[in-house]
């Protein structure tokens, strides 16, 4: 009787025990991340979980305006998201973002000073910087034998479909405003105009209009051009010797990529600590090393090899971005631009 007795109390504290963990576990916070595509090394996931106890249901985008569309639309409660300057700027506005407590930041000391306080988050407020870098042309030498110093390359018809176009309403306006002399930021009509002409233009030259596609297609040598954004361009050069890349003279777009957390987020305290775990050097570093993109984090500049430090993609000389843009959000003159986009992929 006893031992029965004995092993009832061992199977009840069993009993107990499981269900103690079992509430933990429900206990446990999910953090809902939105990034874009392939930008970040996703073992720094699995530390992050293992490390505080945290899950992250991690999802993707292709472009800025399908990030927007999905937070503003409210389906997921996304607790941290990875706009872009201009996206960050629009979504300040329309008041869809939580202020980040910079005390929660200690990381934020190491973000060199001159992605700080930009003017689409004048005091980094809502936004903690990731990566950055810039748009340009990737080519292949093997088949482009002449000198890539203008967007006018483009529109060159002994390239006709070899050439691959950003699938981003954006950028490929902005190509083309360009090449034109104009600003990527502009608000006239006239000139907007005279850029969807030269894309519908351009239109029976271009193979196809990409995002992520572009690497597999460029480095297996599927086209001979492509408009690239920087940190791609780095990985696919590493992948085919062949690749090289140009920034036009005409200047092209500067771009930065924040952190920030969307209204929605039901956990800020946590999204928070993901954030600063983001910007800790040595998880910025194999990020870094992973996407191939820029670093905004000082400590991880100095960590990485002196031929990456080196490297006039990843890290260009002033001179070579003298002319570029940031992209500024454009407000409801965004309809101009989203009309325009339409009508070069309709045509």
């Amino acid at each position: 009787m006893k031992k029965t007795k004995k092993i009832i109390a061992s199977f009840l504290v069993i009993v107990i025990l499981l269900l103690f963990t079992g509430c933990k576990g429900e206990d446990k916070v999910t953090l809902n991340v939105f990034n874009w595509g392939d930008y970040i090394d996703e073992t720094v996931i699995s530390e992050f979980e293992k490390e505080f106890g945290i899950n992250v249901n991690y999802e993707t985008f292709a472009t800025n305006e399908d990030m927007y569309v999905k937070i503003k639309q409210g389906a997921t409660n996304y607790d941290v998201a990875f706009p872009s300057d201009y996206m960050i700027e629009k979504m300040i506005k329309e008041d869809m973002l939580k202020e980040i407590d910079l005390g929660n930041i200690d990381n934020f000391k190491y973000i060199d000073g001159q992605f700080k306080n930009l003017a689409f988050d004048p005091e980094n407020k809502y936004s903690i910087p990731y990566m950055w870098g810039t748009v340009g042309i990737l080519y292949n030498t093997k088949v482009v034998k002449e000198p890539v110093k203008s967007w006018d390359i483009l529109w060159d018809e002994k390239y006709k479909n070899q050439i691959l176009m950003l699938d981003s309403q954006r950028d490929s306006i902005a190509v083309a405003l360009k090449k034109l002399g104009y600003s990527m930021n502009t608000r006239d009509t006239k000139k907007l105009k005279e850029a969807k002409e030269e894309l519908i233009k351009q239109k029976p030259l271009v193979l196809a209009y990409v995002v992520d596609e572009v690497k597999g297609m460029m480095i297996g040598e599927e086209a001979a051009l492509a408009v690239v954004w920087s940190g791609d361009a780095i990985t696919m050069m590493k992948e085919n010797e062949n690749l090289e890349y140009a920034i036009p003279k005409e200047g092209t777009n500067l771009w930065f990529d924040n952190m920030v957390i969307p209204k929605t987020s039901k956990h800020k305290k946590e999204a928070e600590i993901f954030i600063n775990f983001l910007t800790r050097p040595e998880i910025s570093l194999k990020n870094t090393n992973y996407i191939g993109y820029s670093t905004t984090n000082s400590e991880t500049v100095k960590m990485l090899s002196k031929e990456i430090q080196n490297n006039k993609v990843a890290y260009p000389d002033k001179e070579d971005i003298k002319d570029s843009e940031v992209f500024l959000d454009p407000g409801n003159f965004i309809k101009e631009y989203d009309k325009i986009w339409t009508e070069v992929k309709a045509y």
